[in-house]
């Protein structure tokens, strides 16, 4: 849940910081004469687009403890802390992957997996989850964010982050290009792009970064579906999952910290859900009723 909202927001954040840097030095933008190397701006967008995206998965790890104050379980000091490391190291044998290392932090009922390589992903739930749930549901949960792990969820939404960053970049540089074009047609002195030029970027940029976020949340919420058939699976039944997803969904809004309900913890109604990284419970768990074990 959280590992997305991370995800996205450093990603945003480095890509754009990244192609304005580039932008002011110069690079990327359309030469003296005017004119718009497609092939290089395309090597340029790639850059920009891969860079933001594949920092946010190195240091998705370390940024989610951070952000979270997330104790690993190094030894575990009650039978609930031993429960948890034996339980996370059955599903994880069982998915194929290296154990993870599995961690808790003070919040309301939320869990997350994050992690740039399969063998090495952290898996931490909350205290919250561990006293509003019981052992079966908690378990569920666990397979949930194991089967993210063993599915290359981050690694999939990096590369998915990655390709729409790169139209983002290439594209408002176009338009920006075409924009400048008509704005300065009467300018035949002019030694590269104008004001307009400058303008129509960082405006496009935005525009297309909000485009970029649908479909990058639409992606996310089909990981969601196939995480929790994965949960279904490593535990031989969905009823599991389907009860902690009935128990998620039945947890006040207001009880959830914002970054949780932003991730879409709670079901939201409108325009909103094209940007929720989560669908509705009620979606998922009708879904679970479907899995084929």
């Amino acid at each position: 849940m959280k590992r997305i909202i991370l995800f996205i927001a450093t990603n945003l954040a480095v890509m754009l910081v990244l192609s304005l840097v580039l932008s002011l030095l110069g690079v990327g933008r359309p030469g003296a004469g005017g004119g718009l190397n497609l092939g290089s701006l395309m090597v340029f967008s790639l850059v920009v687009g891969f860079t933001g995206a594949i920092f946010s998965l190195l240091i998705s790890k370390p940024m989610a403890k951070w952000s979270t104050g997330a104790r690993v379980i190094e030894a575990p000091s009650s039978s609930t802390e031993l429960w948890l490391v034996n339980t996370v190291k059955a599903l994880a044998e069982r998915a194929g992957i290296g154990m993870p290392e599995v961690a808790v932090y003070e919040g309301e009922a939320n869990a997350f997996a994050t992690g740039a390589f399969k063998n090495s992903a952290l898996v931490a739930v909350s205290t919250g989850l561990l006293e509003s749930m019981n052992r079966d549901e908690v378990e569920a949960v666990l397979g949930h964010e194991i089967a993210h792990i063993a599915n290359g969820d981050m690694v999939t939404m990096t590369l998915i982050q990655g390709v729409v960053n790169t139209f983002v970049v290439f594209l408002a540089r176009v338009v920006g290009f075409f924009v400048d074009k008509v704005l300065l047609k009467n300018n035949d002195e002019r030694r590269g792009p104008g004001i307009g030029y400058t303008v129509t970027v960082f405006v496009c940029e935005i525009l297309f970064g909000l485009v970029a976020s649908l479909i990058v949340a639409w992606f996310s919420r089909q990981r969601e579906f196939r995480a929790d058939a994965g949960s279904a699976k490593l535990l031989g039944s969905s009823v599991p999952m389907q009860h902690a997803l009935a128990r998620l969904g039945g947890l006040a809004p207001g009880e959830l910290p914002q970054s949780i309900a932003a991730a879409g913890i709670t079901n939201t109604a409108g325009w909103s859900e094209l940007f929720s990284t989560h669908p509705p419970f009620e979606q998922r768990i009708a879904a679970l009723r479907g899995v084929q074990l």
